[in-house]
């Protein structure tokens, strides 16, 4: 397994590893994913994210690049704003959805899942007819998301930037605990606020130290992918290769917003238009359970009659309510908010609202 800069700091902390994305990660710290979630609901946590890859778009072309292979309308971003997105596949799904982050009209920096980075280094470079330079730095890079309700009031105390003229999706490049050009975003994957840094990784044990030190008086903790993972499904944030892939459309995974039709031609752009003309057969639904429960990924989705009409992609039972949520594709006369499907749980049909 690939190991990132804090590996060594997580094993020593007694983190419960794991192969995530090739990467040996951490999924808890002895704390638990239940208060690790709460912690960051409530306070401030610190997630390693630094298996995540970063590629760097330059030329005259770039933005011509982009709007090529993204759905989202990348000439609406202003220098030092950032923007989700997805590339989709040529085939009607999703290689990757990422963040475009946007210095000048000649530089980009695209932000890809660990998963992913190998094949969306091909798919990029395949699709290069436009002459940019393209450079993969994902190795080069240590990315920390320091989140929670606490992050901002935290973090400013490690930087002379004014954190608080930073607005959601915007970043700036500054100096940040002692470090030259962090890159320091208004961004991340839990809904509860807080920024995600990016800095060279011969820095990271630096930051790390910071971070923790001023971290004291805030109650800050490291947060292990296994509340990374229930504080996104509470936000009802899609997860590549559960919520969305190869096999799924934007349009069907409601990502109909970062499809921009009217604004450029795009990789799948007449194969989308298509399928938006003549509706979806299927989509993704928010649920939660109405009876105690955890729909897991995989579990048939039914109607009432126990008919199947779909797949739960993600589920967990709510650290903060205690209630089984879910995420999952249905067919698309099912997928209205209120309505009752049933997931199917070792033969017995529990009663889920879509919402």
């Amino acid at each position: 397994m690939k190991t990132t800069p804090f590996t060594d700091i997580h094993i020593a902390l007694g983190a419960k590893m794991a192969d995530f994305a090739g990467f040996n990660m951490p999924i808890q710290y002895p704390t638990g994913i239940n208060q690790e979630h709460m912690i960051v609901r409530q306070g401030v946590g610190v997630f390693d994210v630094s298996h995540m890859g970063e590629f760097w778009v330059k030329g005259e072309k770039a933005l011509d690049f982009l709007q090529y292979i993204t759905t989202n309308d990348v000439s609406k971003l202003e220098a030092g704003k950032a923007q989700y997105t997805c590339f989709p596949n040529g085939k009607g799904g999703i290689v990757d959805d990422l963040i475009i982050y946007k210095y000048s009209t000649t530089k980009y920096l695209l932000v890809v899942n660990a998963g992913n980075i190998d094949k969306d280094w091909a798919w990029v470079n395949e699709h290069n007819t436009f002459g940019v330079q393209l450079e993969n730095a994902s190795d080069r890079y240590g990315q920390l998301a320091v989140q929670g309700p606490k992050a901002t009031e935290m973090l400013q105390l490690l930087t002379d930037a004014d954190l608080s003229a930073i607005p959601y999706y915007a970043f700036r490049e500054w100096s940040f605990a002692g470090v030259q050009g962090v890159i320091l975003s208004n961004t991340g994957y839990t809904g509860a606020g807080g920024f995600e840094l990016y800095f060279p990784k011969e820095h990271s044990k630096q930051i790390w130290d910071a971070l923790f030190e001023v971290g004291k008086d805030f109650g800050l903790a490291p947060i292990g992918l296994g509340a990374r993972d229930s504080l996104r499904l509470e936000k009802w944030y899609c997860l590549y290769g559960h919520d969305i892939d190869d096999t799924t459309s934007p349009l069907e995974a409601g990502l109909g917003w970062i499809t921009k039709f009217d604004a450029k031609d795009f990789i799948d752009k007449e194969y989308l238009l298509k399928q938006k003309a003549e509706g979806v057969k299927r989509k993704l639904v928010h649920f939660e359970c109405q009876e105690r429960a955890i729909p897991r990924c995989g579990y048939e989705l039914c109607d009432a009659e126990g008919n199947v009409i779909g797949n739960v992609t993600s589920g967990i039972m709510l650290p903060t309510t205690k209630v089984g949520i879910g995420m999952g594709y249905v067919q698309t006369a099912f997928a209205k908010k209120e309505h009752i499907i049933y997931v199917k749980i070792r033969e017995k049909l529990i009663p889920a609202k879509v919402v």
